[in-house]
């Protein structure tokens, strides 16, 4: 993936080195992985994609869990597979991760859980997160806290959240070995010292790798096409684009912030294959708005840098940080980001 495309924070890049400090040599899965990014890595971006669309299976749905998931803001990144992880032992692995976190806490390392504060780990399955059968369940984990002091309120608070799934995920399920389990999408909500510390456990423990997934401004167009090419059954916000201007001292941002009926009339102008869309619709409709917006300000976007794109569906950043906004299309925006994710595994 370019660097010019990405906008990683001080701190992603060293929550990024603290995980990847834990990989040890050349693994048999490393190895294996490394096999499978040879035969993705080189696969040119599909032509055209369907739009995104509601699954089957999301009807076993928890609707309290789906809530939870929806309008938060969740840090992605790419995992590879899992080495002999277990559905059966999600209580077990509760168990070993809590632990963990109260033995590095008392190392007095950087958990953010509080003095006088107790941490309970959970794991839990989310039912009709996937895309297919095939596709292994999605699943939760989150760091409560329960304070230890009995004039303080007991009930327990969620500090960390974080939820691995894998949706429409065939071209990586096709190549990996039944000993592993494949969950290449993983999303954060929570202090990044957190992550660290679930990253490092999972690594050590399932031989894992995770990676940041930034969302580059090619993906980001993608984005704007196929989520204003959804049909939306209520309330639809507008379509807003942010570009990034370099220059000194600082740089500079443009905001673009479109009607909902006008931008679902562009694309409706430019959108010629019924369920579809296609790379050259795409460009076109990005080309329409470059055009509109020079027209009446005399600036050429196709100079800048593309770094969000929020609508009704989602709002994402380049620097990969996501909000999931509509329930009906919650399995269309995780199967893209699933093929993004199989695509930087390394």
């Amino acid at each position: 993936m370019d660097s010019d495309d990405t906008a990683e924070s001080t701190l992603r890049h060293r929550t990024s080195s603290r995980l990847q400090d834990c990989c040890i040599g050349a693994t048999p899965l490393q190895k294996r992985i490394e096999s499978v990014r040879k035969q993705v890595s080189f696969v040119p971006t599909p032509p055209r994609r369907k739009i995104p669309q509601c699954s089957q299976l999301q009807e076993d749905n928890d609707p309290q869990k789906v809530a939870f998931i929806l309008h938060k803001q969740w840090t992605l990144y790419s995992l590879t597979p899992l080495y002999k992880f277990s559905y059966t032992n999600l209580k077990e692995y509760s168990r070993l991760l809590s632990a963990f976190i109260a033995a590095e806490k008392q190392k007095g390392l950087a958990v953010e859980v509080g003095e006088d504060v107790s941490v309970k780990v959970t794991f839990s399955t989310l039912l009709g997160m996937k895309g297919t059968q095939r596709d292994s369940e999605a699943f939760l984990v989150q760091i409560l806290s329960k304070s230890q002091l009995p004039s303080e309120n007991r009930e327990q608070k969620v500090l960390w959240t974080g939820w691995f799934c894998c949706v429409f995920g065939d071209s990586l399920l096709e190549t990996i070995p039944e000993d592993f389990t494949c969950v290449p999408l993983f999303l954060a909500n929570g202090a990044e010292t957190n992550t660290a510390l679930v990253g490092t456990w999972f690594q050590k423990t399932f031989d894992c790798h995770f990676s940041p997934l930034a969302i580059n401004a090619f993906n980001l167009s993608w984005m704007a096409a196929m989520w204003t090419a959804c049909k939306m059954d209520q309330y639809m916000a507008a379509t807003e684009l942010l570009w990034s201007v370099p220059c000194s001292p600082q740089s500079l941002d443009i905001s673009y912030a479109i009607h909902p009926e006008d931008a679902k009339a562009l694309w409706d102008s430019v959108h010629k294959t019924p369920g579809e869309v296609t790379q050259e619709e795409v460009d076109l409709f990005m080309d329409c708005l470059y055009s509109h917006f020079h027209r009446h300000f005399k600036i050429h976007l196709s100079a800048t840098r593309l770094v969000r794109v929020s609508t009704s569906v989602a709002s994402v950043h380049t620097d990969g940080k996501i909000k999931i906004l509509c329930h009906k299309y919650l399995i269309g925006v995780l199967a893209y980001l699933t093929e993004l994710a199989i695509f930087q595994i390394d």
